[in-house]
């Protein structure tokens, strides 16, 4: 368990503290963005063309919902169909209600004027709007099309090529047009330079879908509201009133088109029966002329008001079959009949088969407004075509039992006539005769009665403009911009300007593989950190010079004074130096930790038993010479070896000898333990530079007979899956009292005398505190 180094009652750094410290090194990045970010939002704010919003609402009517007419009203409007909520809100944002706006407000082409920073969309003040001859011949283009009005021609100048007159069609490279003045503009034009831009039909339409909001205020409500941005708040109020005056009147088209439809019915209806009707009373008068029946006697009279009775049942009977028979005829017709083809009740008195023609009804016209806003195999689309065929066999089915009941009834009538035929004997001849054609006049009267009744309904209901929709409120804009919202603008700004430079920072370190922190050492391995070089940029690699100080010799007499917390002295003084791999820096430190300790008055050796790749008589400028390897192999004797180092009092080395085939070999014959008891009895301090722990494996042999083992980390070198690897083989093999020194460590960010990457983790004096703390002390002691 690692041991809390925190001193009683030192209080920890706040999370900003932390943070400061952490990135205030790299306050260059942060100021470059800044300024991008400033300039960004100030020529956002600037070019940015500012948006207003329009609001408006509607209430679809809905008798559910508390929304019924009067009576009065409601009897003109007998082929009204039921709304649903949502479907209204796709109608209102369908193409064929858009496109309406779009041509009626010119929007295909909008007519635009330059100021100093951006283009300024006019619409009231627009002198012209530009009409096209055919929608479907409009060539969009982005360019400016420039224009300008000649007051002493009253020609338009397009181009400054095209002479155009004014309400003229004129062939154009963009189609056929002619300018149209605007009666709202009072200004003078002469002089004036305008341009606009066309854009297709579909195009237009997009662009106010796309900012076109249509939402249900709730569930229990059947009001709308309504949304649309733009640049020109007047342009977006007439934008939302067309759109609300399109909706309404393809409502009250569609409900004209029904009425139109069940008229068309009735009249061919009407003439039939009215011919059949005109050659029964022909017929009468016709028989009463030939055979001068005119008087009916009292038995006939008597006949007649009982068999009168019968007969208008089974006309009423024949009546309800003539109109089921029509109504089964138009039902069996193919499924691809308009929607109101089917005609309204016509007097049937099954209110299941009245219920059954409603819905149909009601099921066609849902399925034509859906075919206008969606595809032909949306699954909506398809489950109210099968609810329309559903309907339809319940309609033949229901036909079929009308059928059976009326025609079981007409049986009963009949055989109660049969009752009263013996009394048809008694009667003359011509007066049955005059009966008979008689009772077939009564039939046909009915019928045409029923029809003309139906009639002056259906053109009642087609006179009527009540629309199924109210609107609540007009279309009103809001008096200040809502885009560009400079709130959001300014706080997007601030997080990308702050944001970005910390992604990449943190980016750049978290994908960096090799160690940058103290903390990621403390968090790969157990071992303590002993202490920390500076990264070393004069590029010596014998950093510390008798009667100097400097920044990097005082970081080695921390390490020297930290040994001593591990035990290093007088009777434990073996020290092993090594790392994971080449180039971590554990000669260097070995090399400058034995000056460390030879300037402090301690006879030091340092031992060069790298005898894989030897580095140290490089660093003391020496040529290679006999050494350890001498010795391991039994050649030469120690006291012959060492040397004196010259500039370094106290300063004895010990080469790694000629090199051999395999070194390893002789750190096994039990001579290296010998060197080093001998070490440890003739010096005060044994440096021992070893070869790299990842590399061979000799460290590891050399380490139990030492008191203290050096494991150096070099920061921005060493990988981090290196510190896990030493972690976990140092569990199965533990090193003899390991410690690590994290070497190299360089400034972070920008600013150059920053320790950046060890923030949190002690104070560092630089090189000129300490020359000028020492000319402090020189200066008091000569005083």
């Amino acid at each position: 368990m690692k041991e809390n180094n925190k001193k009683p009652g030192k209080e920890q750094e706040s999370f900003f503290v932390s943070m400061l410290s952490k990135y205030l090194t790299y306050w260059p990045l942060f100021l470059v963005f800044i300024l991008i970010g400033v300039a960004s939002v100030f020529a956002y704010l600037k070019y940015t063309r500012p948006q207003y919003e329009a609001t408006a609402s509607m209430i679809i009517k809905d008798e559910k919902k508390g929304n019924d007419d009067s009576r009065i009203m409601e009897s003109l409007n007998i082929l009204s169909t039921k709304k649903i909520i949502e479907n209204e809100t796709d109608i209102l944002q369908s193409r064929p209600v858009i496109e309406k706006v779009v041509k009626k407000l010119h929007l295909y082409a909008p007519v635009y004027s330059d100021n100093k920073f951006n283009s300024i969309a006019l619409y009231h003040e627009s002198p012209f709007f530009i009409e096209y001859a055919d929608m479907d011949s409009i060539v969009a283009t982005r360019k400016k099309i420039v224009f300008t009005y000649d007051a002493n021609s009253g020609f338009v100048l397009l181009n400054k090529r095209l002479y155009c007159a004014v309400n003229e069609y004129v062939y154009t490279p963009y189609g056929k047009i002619k300018f149209v003045p605007n009666k709202n503009y009072y200004q003078a034009l002469s002089g004036l330079t305008f341009y606009f831009s066309t854009s297709t039909l579909g195009d237009a339409i997009e662009h106010i879908q796309d900012h076109l909001k249509v939402t249900a205020t709730n569930k229990l409500s059947s009001i709308i509201n309504l949304r649309y941005k733009e640049d020109e708040p007047e342009l977006a109020e007439d934008i939302l009133d067309e759109i609300i005056v399109s909706y309404t009147n393809a409502n009250t088209a569609e409900k004209k088109a029904l009425a139109m439809n069940t008229l068309t019915f009735i009249e061919a209806r009407l003439g039939i029966v009215g011919a059949e009707l005109d050659l029964i009373e022909r017929k009468i008068q016709q028989y009463k002329a030939n055979s001068g029946a005119v008087d009916i006697s009292t038995q006939g009279q008597l006949f007649l008001q009982n068999v009168s009775l019968n007969d208008q049942k089974i006309s009423e009977v024949n009546t309800q079959l003539l109109v089921i028979d029509q109504l089964e005829k138009l039902v069996s017709e193919n499924d691809n009949n308009i929607a109101g083809m089917l005609p309204a009740s016509l007097g049937v008195n099954d209110p299941a088969l009245t219920q059954l023609m409603n819905n149909l009804n009601s099921s066609e016209l849902e399925r034509e407004r859906l075919k206008k806003t969606v595809a032909e195999n949306n699954p909506l689309l398809v489950s109210i075509t099968d609810q329309i065929a559903q309907i339809k066999y319940k309609i033949k089915d229901q036909i079929q039992n009308q059928r059976n009941t009326l025609e079981s009834n007409k049986a009963n009538i009949a055989a109660t006539n049969n009752n009263y035929n013996s009394m048809l004997h008694s009667i003359p001849v011509k007066e049955r005769e005059l009966l008979e054609i008689s009772r077939d006049q009564n039939i046909k009267s009915t019928i045409y009665s029923f029809l003309l009744q139906k009639r002056e309904e259906s053109e009642l209901s087609y006179a009527s403009t009540l629309s199924d929709s109210k609107v609540v409120n007009f279309a009103l804009s809001s008096d200040v911009p809502v885009s560009p919202n400079k709130l959001m603008v300014l706080g997007l700004a601030f997080l990308a300007v702050f944001g970005l430079p910390l992604t990449l920072i943190n980016a750049r370190e978290a994908l960096n593989p090799n160690v940058l922190y103290r903390q990621e050492i403390e968090m790969n391995t157990s071992i303590p950190i002993i202490g920390e070089v500076a990264y070393n940029k004069t590029g010596k690699k014998l950093v510390i010079e008798p009667g100097k100080r400097s920044f990097i010799a005082e970081e080695f007499r921390k390490i020297r004074n930290s040994l001593l917390f591990m035990g290093v002295n007088g009777s434990h003084k073996k020290i092993l130096v090594t790392s994971a791999i080449s180039g971590e820096g554990k000669s260097f430190v070995a090399a400058n930790l034995a000056i460390s300790f030879a300037l402090s008055g301690k006879k030091t050796v340092l031992v060069d038993m790298d005898l894989h790749n030897s580095s140290l008589c490089k660093i003391f400028d020496k040529e290679q010479q006999a050494g350890v390897s001498n010795y391991l192999s039994g050649e030469m004797e120690l006291k012959d070896l060492i040397c004196e180092v010259p500039l370094y009092e106290n300063l004895y080395f010990l080469a790694s000898g000629s090199l051999r085939d395999i070194p390893s070999e002789l750190m096994e014959n039990g001579r290296a333990q010998e060197l080093i008891r001998y070490l440890g009895d003739n010096f005060d301090t044994a440096i021992i530079d070893s070869e790299p722990i990842e590399l061979v494996a000799d460290a590891r042999l050399l380490s139990s007979s030492c008191d203290a083992t050096l494991y150096v980390v070099r920061h921005m070198y060493s990988p981090k899956r290196l510190l896990k690897r030493f972690d976990e083989s140092n569990q199965m093999g533990p090193l003899n009292n390991p410690g690590i020194i994290f070497n190299g460590v360089k400034t972070r960010g920008f600013i150059k005398d920053n320790y950046g990457y060890n923030y949190g983790y002690g104070y560092m004096y630089g090189e000129q505190e300490l020359n000028r703390r020492e000319k402090k002390r020189l200066k008091s002691q000569a005083g």
